[in-house]
């Protein structure tokens, strides 16, 4: 009868020890996919940002007959936009997570 009791607490202990450990998975997977979301946020801000410089120095291009230089001027203000875009993202993401 002791040797029962015995396989039953250790049961319970293992219960309990199995619920821990999906706890703590749930909680890395939900951690892994806020992190693959906020990756993804940065990187559409980056890619947006150049999209649109391009876009404005090309239609400015074909408004004023300067066909490539305000299209390659307005790229860099893109990439530059986004860069900074990127900086101030990563900087409020690592506020909230500290």
């Amino acid at each position: 009868m002791k040797k029962l009791k015995d396989i039953s607490t250790r049961l319970e202990i293992a219960k309990k020890n199995t619920k821990e450990i999906q706890n703590n998975n749930n909680n890395k997977k939900s951690l892994n996919a806020a992190s693959l979301g906020k990756a993804l946020k940065i990187s559409t801000e980056l890619v947006a940002s150049v999209f649109v410089g391009s876009t404005i120095g090309f239609l400015l291009d074909n408004w004023f007959g300067t066909k490539p230089m305000l299209t390659i001027c307005f790229f860099f203000m893109g990439v530059a936009a986004g860069i900074l875009n990127v900086f101030k993202s990563a900087k409020k993401m690592h506020k909230n997570y500290k």
